[in-house]
């Protein structure tokens, strides 16, 4: 039913990682999450990301600060912004939550990294925080570190991002509701719960 390809390194998609699977537990509706590198897709079709981030407005910028905090804060979690590296390489993250997919243990993975960039400022790029991530999600190092060097967990980091992109996502998180009903960010989360109902009404009338 609900569909998302996301990035640890979007404080956005911190957010909406928490309050998507709030919205899942809610509904009953399952959630398949699909790890992407969004540093790709803004290269790609959204390079004006960058351009803003070399010359941000002052006064937007101070706001975003503030809107993150008053979200994390409804949400219950922690959040710097900026932390103090950023933007982060989440590339080895993330092959790590394609990794752990087949193994149950990506959303556990993926929450912990996020936790750990966002909520203690930590630099997810380092092997060394890698591996507490590893530690906080019940994952043991040396496999994560064998699987995520493997070629086919990268062609389907790969994969994935070159798919987002192709079905129209420039950036994360990008959220599809029944496969082709696309939402982007975590400001969302009244129109997707409402997509979801819909169908989840249509279903019961078939």
């Amino acid at each position: 039913m609900i569909e998302v390809f996301f990035d640890c390194s979007s404080p956005w998609t911190y957010l909406a990682f928490a309050n998507l699977r709030a919205l899942s537990a809610e509904l009953g509706v399952e959630i398949t999450w699909r790890p992407i590198l969004v540093g790709g897709v803004f290269n790609t079709v959204n390079p004006s990301v960058y351009t803003s981030r070399a010359d941000p407005v002052p006064a937007k910028a101070r706001y975003m600060g503030k809107d993150l905090r008053d979200w994390a804060r409804l949400a219950g979690l922690r959040i710097k912004f900026p932390p103090s590296v950023f933007p982060v390489n989440s590339v080895k993250a993330m092959r790590g939550c394609i990794a752990l997919a087949s193994q149950g243990k990506l959303v556990d993975f993926a929450s912990a990294a996020f936790e750990a960039y966002w909520g203690d400022d930590l630099d997810i790029s380092q092997d060394a925080v890698l591996e507490q991530v590893c530690a906080r999600a019940g994952v043991e190092p040396g496999a994560f570190f064998d699987a995520i060097a493997r070629p086919e967990i990268k062609d389907q980091l790969r994969l994935n991002t070159d798919e987002v992109m192709a079905r129209g996502g420039f950036g994360s998180p990008t959220i599809f509701v029944g496969g082709d009903d696309m939402y982007f960010g975590n400001d969302r989360m009244p129109l997707i719960r409402a997509a979801v109902l819909r169908r989840l009404e249509n279903s019961a009338r078939a």
